[in-house]
């Protein structure tokens, strides 16, 4: 879910390079903030903007869960942002973070593969991508001939699972 939420990173950060629209990203763990910063300095290069390119973009905010929450919470509340992106694994902090961003007035976009957290996206943020779609924006939006291909095999897989069963039911007949 991490390296997934960081690849759909590097292409907003080259959408914000182009249109030099603030970028904010507070992250919670260190090797995330170490990837995020590449990714974006990455981006900015891409979009012909390495000027541009602030390293206080990407922040580390607490490693604490709810201390993380507490100071996104802060940031949402007094920068107002237009659009927040939330993308990768979240636990108990997606509740309080996605309310505030609603509060705050801001379009939301959210991503997540865990099941328990998905319906706090659903009740605050406007678009949530759920499980395998969160892995396939970020194939998708990166054009990594990996991702792609795994994305393809995975598709293949399920139309096969499905054609066994089918088969097996008329089988059973």
């Amino acid at each position: 879910e991490t390296i997934a939420g960081v690849s759909i990173l590097c292409r907003v950060a080259k959408i914000t390079a182009q249109y030099e629209t603030p970028l904010i990203v507070p992250v919670r763990y260190p090797l995330v903030l170490a990837a995020g910063q590449e990714v974006v300095e990455q981006a900015y290069r891409e979009a012909g903007r390495p000027d541009a390119y602030n390293k206080d973009s990407v922040r580390y905010v607490a490693g604490d869960q709810m201390a993380f929450a507490a100071t996104v919470n802060g940031m949402l509340m007094r920068d107002r942002p237009a659009a927040n992106i939330y993308m990768g694994a979240f636990f108990a902090e997606s509740l309080v973070i996605a309310e505030t961003g609603n509060a705050a007035g801001s379009i939301q976009i959210a991503g997540t593969a865990r099941p328990e957290q998905l319906p706090f996206f659903f009740s605050f943020c406007d678009y949530t991508l759920m499980g395998e779609e969160l892995y396939a924006a970020s194939a998708y939006l990166s054009h990594e001939p990996l991702l792609l291909d795994g994305l393809k095999g995975q598709d293949l897989i399920k139309v096969l699972l499905v054609a066994i069963v089918l088969i097996g039911m008329i089988l059973m007949m």
